[in-house]
């Protein structure tokens, strides 16, 4: 059996053709007769979709992936990984290089490949803190992401809560009913 495993970090990502839909075209053109497809960090040992497809997997049976950065993203995770699929007898296709193995060269490739892949992570890691602090010197700078109201529309979102239901305060602005429950919470928190 022929599987495929795609992974990408963020719901969002579509650079250099690592979004899913991209990753799981290449994987069926491959050969890929099953998929395991997951939204989840790379550098996480254990991801729900990955779990499955390894136990799945049996001696004589072929992995597909689009490239090594998917399955993961540091070298000692990568090396582990495909060396316990290796030692079942379990083929590790890896489009943009072949067939992984186990000699020499194979192990070279493999391991200046994570390598650069485990470099990366840490290159947009520092790139994202120093963009941060940089962020931070602002005074009006929020840590998260922005607000999708401002103060004033949540406060009269509250008053219409005095005589609305929380659907119908919803229905009449848009503020779900989740928001506004932690806006009276902080509000009752604030006194």
């Amino acid at each position: 059996m022929k599987y495929g495993y795609a992974r990408v970090s963020t719901a969002g990502q579509a650079r250099d053709g690592n979004s899913l839909e991209c990753q799981e075209k290449a994987l069926k053109e491959a050969g890929a007769e099953r998929m395991f497809l997951e939204k989840f960090s790379g550098v996480k040992d254990n991801r729900p979709e990955l779990n499955k497809l390894l136990k799945k997997i049996q001696a004589g049976d072929t992995l597909i992936i689009t490239k090594l950065d998917r399955i993961a993203r540091s070298l000692i995770q990568g090396v582990q990984l495909l060396e316990d699929l290796l030692n079942r007898d379990i083929v590790v296709f890896v489009l943009n290089l072949g067939i992984i193995d186990n000699s020499p060269t194979g192990k070279l490739i493999r391991n200046i490949m994570l390598s650069f892949s485990e470099f990366e992570r840490e290159i947009i890691i520092q790139r994202t803190q120093e963009g941060k602090a940089i962020a931070k010197q602002n005074p009006n700078f929020q840590e998260g992401r922005p607000k999708k109201f401002k103060r004033e529309q949540i406060n009269h979102a509250l008053e219409l809560l005095k005589t609305n239901s929380y659907k119908q305060v919803y229905q009449m602005t848009g503020i779900s009913p989740a928001t506004l429950g932690r806006a009276k919470r902080n509000l009752k928190g604030a006194k």
